[in-house]
């Protein structure tokens, strides 16, 4: 759907959202302009099956609310504000044949991602993930093992955003004997120039971290520069994407710090796209992941040890 052709309806009360997850978010936006009449009073109607708690859905109706989905999982009603919510599963149905319900029940034996969401009606990983070894810890745990690790081993990753991309900065420290990366600091904004967020990161120039960045933006990381940072753009190359990927696939633990909330949700439940035929693509993923972005770029020049225990530098193909 293109929300501009919405803007000719007028005097409408009651909007209902089938299948609404499969809506952008820009849609469901231009859809609440539209819901307004001079007499009668309104009401948005909107049903899904779960999603991906990746999805604007979920974002919108759960975290930017501080709505816990467990609670609604267990009390199948609530209402918050003017927003009335029901989560109901098959059982609910009385159409259903119990011989369908037992189907469902028997996905928990070989598909538990389905089963989650077709039998218990629930968010959460919709796909294949693409960082199953992706945990989170309390931030003083991951604290006290990343200053176990040198400086030598401390990187710093940024991905540019604006509009819909977000300015993504992360730090990392790498255990490469055990093949771990810790995850400890964020910064993740966007509708920020770059004077705005050379303030806020002002930090980077005083400690003269090096910062790998995406080179696709050069007159941004010469203005970083002339401000006095220590920023060099990161090497991209066709399938570098993948390669990347791979790279941060092959860390047999990612830890990631409790207080890296936008580094978390990005992460924990990404999961790649598939094609028309519902084959992976190995580069593509159900979210555009600024954060995943920065830690490519962060990465930039180390690889992590293969399974036979080597470890080096990657020869990689001329880049930016």
């Amino acid at each position: 759907m293109k929300p501009a052709k919405l803007k000719s309806i007028h005097n409408v009360s009651i909007v209902w959202i089938e299948e609404c997850s499969e809506l952008k978010y820009d849609g469901f936006k231009e859809l609440i302009g539209r819901l307004r009449h001079p007499n009668l009073s309104l009401h948005m109607i909107l049903s899904t099956n779960p999603v991906s708690k990746a999805n604007w859905t979920f974002k919108h109706f759960f975290q930017n609310v501080g709505i816990d989905d467990e609670v609604l999982y267990k009390n199948r009603t609530m209402i918050v504000g003017n927003t009335y919510y029901h989560h109901s599963l098959a059982d609910d149905n009385l159409f259903l044949p119990q011989s369908y319900i037992e189907q469902l029940e028997e996905l928990k034996t070989y598909d538990l991602d389905l089963y989650r969401i077709a039998r218990k009606g629930r968010f959460g990983v919709n796909g294949v993930r693409v960082l199953p070894q992706f945990e989170v810890k309390l931030h003083e745990e991951v604290m006290e093992e990343v200053n176990k690790i040198g400086r030598d081993m401390r990187r710093v990753g940024m991905d540019f955003g604006f509009e819909t991309s977000y300015n993504a900065l992360v730090r990392m420290a790498i255990d490469h004997n055990n093949r771990y990366l810790y995850i400890y600091w964020e910064y993740y904004k966007n509708h920020m120039t770059d004077d705005k967020t050379a303030e806020e990161i002002d930090e980077f120039r005083k400690t003269k971290e090096l910062i790998r960045a995406d080179c696709a933006e050069p007159k941004t990381i010469k203005y970083y520069q002339q401000q006095g940072f220590r920023m060099k753009g990161a090497k991209k190359f066709q399938g570098s994407r993948l390669q990347n990927t791979k790279k941060v696939k092959r860390f047999k633990k990612i830890i990631c710090s409790d207080q890296c909330v936008n580094t978390i949700n990005e992460l924990q439940d990404l999961t790649f796209a598939t094609d028309k035929d519902g084959n992976l693509i190995e580069d593509e993923f159900s979210i555009d992941s600024h954060t995943l972005s920065a830690i490519w770029y962060g990465l930039d020049g180390y690889e992590v040890s293969n399974l036979k225990g080597h470890f080096g530098v990657m020869n990689k193909p001329p880049g930016c």
